[in-house]
């Protein structure tokens, strides 16, 4: 990979996490979750902190499969019944939630059942975490549009101001990849290949900067036009739109096996690493380095870090090494610059993420600023599972 001489230096700057240092940060990020665990059992962590401690929320919200996940991969790393019987009850929780279908009219089902239901099927055999992920698999594929061949993000189905998807839905699709290995129906796998396609298609620009989310025309499926609800303005790269399409193109390829899948993850990476600053973890928007006013988002990192560690698994030796030494220097730097040290001051294990940062020329809401993210504490933990161990992928 060619890359700018400021880019060099950066990376040159920044190094990999030691061994040690991995060993640290997946003892202190289990520690936290036992330590936590009485608080959100029956309840779950709200999708950010606030003041840098999460608040107990119903199992209600698109990111509460991340906590889940963060117990099952506590539970990997040490054991334990209690780690067990907690993970168990929020498994009954999901399988109550997608029955009674309590907010689950989203694309959001592979965040919410990946990482606490399949995750827990995977460890277990759990027959409760099987059905459940069944159902949400349903659920995801009933959101598919035919006209565009996409699954629909969020809104009404065939709504004209959302007939769209997000670069996000790239994380769901596994979801639908394991259904139809587990039933043997391909239509699970169709519905994930023509989304994954469409997606890539249409969210990548030339220059491999991503879109959020892209509209398509409800009478002929055409595609119409991208945007940005979550980044800084809809020609600039939101920074975990970005990551999500790091990780995505990898289980793309992943499942599918798609030899052009290869060609985009190495341009959405590269783009990416040439926008980031001395210390390698990214500014809420890719517009923004050093020197700027801006929040970070540290859980970018992360997802782009598990990102690289997948698609590392299908390159040859020399590339592979490169995508392996990247994400040993992202998570180096979070951890020694970004996790929580101390306990009486974040129940997180991961500060200073964004979740949505309002601007001039976005529509979302301001919330999780400069704070811990659920997701952000996840995929930390499982990019350190990962460095330690030939980890069996949950999504």
């Amino acid at each position: 990979m060619q890359l700018s001489e400021k880019t060099k230096n950066n990376l040159k700057g920044v190094m990999p996490i030691t061994k040690e240092e991995r060993e640290d940060a997946l003892a202190s990020a289990c520690m936290q979750v036992k330590r936590v665990l009485p608080e959100f059992t029956t309840k779950f962590q709200n999708a950010y902190s606030e003041n840098g401690f999460y608040r107990p929320i119903d199992n209600v919200e698109w990111t509460t499969g991340f906590w889940t996940g963060e117990i099952w991969l506590a539970y990997e790393y040490g054991g334990g019944d209690v780690l067990l019987k907690a993970a168990e009850i929020q498994m009954q929780d999901f399988l109550h939630r997608i029955e009674q279908k309590i907010c689950v009219d989203h694309h959001d089902m592979g965040f919410l059942y990946t990482p606490s239901c399949v995750a827990g099927y995977k460890l277990t055999g759990s027959g409760t975490g099987k059905r459940a992920a069944l159902l949400a698999a349903d659920q995801l594929k009933s959101r598919f549009q035919e006209k565009g061949e996409f699954i629909q993000a969020w809104g009404a189905m065939g709504e004209p101001e959302n007939y769209r998807l997000i670069i996000d839905c790239l994380l769901n699709v596994p979801l639908l990849y394991w259904a139809s290995q587990e039933t043997g129906d391909e239509s699970y796998r169709q519905i994930a290949d023509r989304h994954v396609h469409t997606t890539l298609e249409n969210v990548i620009r030339p220059d491999f900067s991503t879109w959020h989310t892209f509209f398509f025309d409800p009478v002929t499926g055409n595609p119409d036009h991208g945007a940005t609800c979550q980044g800084y303005r809809d020609g600039s790269a939101w920074a975990r739109g970005q990551a999500w399409g790091i990780y995505g193109t990898a289980l793309a390829y992943r499942y599918t096996k798609r030899e052009e899948y290869k060609y985009i993850f190495r341009g959405v990476s590269k783009y990416y690493i040439e926008h980031l600053p001395k210390d390698l973890v990214p500014y809420w928007d890719l517009e923004f380095s050093d020197g700027d006013a801006q929040p970070r988002d540290s859980s970018s990192a992360s997802i782009a870090a598990c990102g690289m560690l997948e698609m590392a698994k299908y390159l040859y030796d020399e590339e592979a090494a490169f995508y392996r030494d990247l994400a040993e220097k992202f998570i180096g730097s979070v951890y020694r610059n970004y996790a929580v040290k101390d306990f009486e001051k974040s129940n997180g294990i991961v500060l200073h993420s964004t979740y949505s940062n309002r601007s001039p020329y976005n529509t979302c809401n301001t919330c999780g600023v400069d704070e811990c993210n659920s997701w952000g504490d996840y995929f930390y933990m499982e990019a350190l599972t990962r460095l330690q161990k030939d980890w069996q992928i949950y999504w």
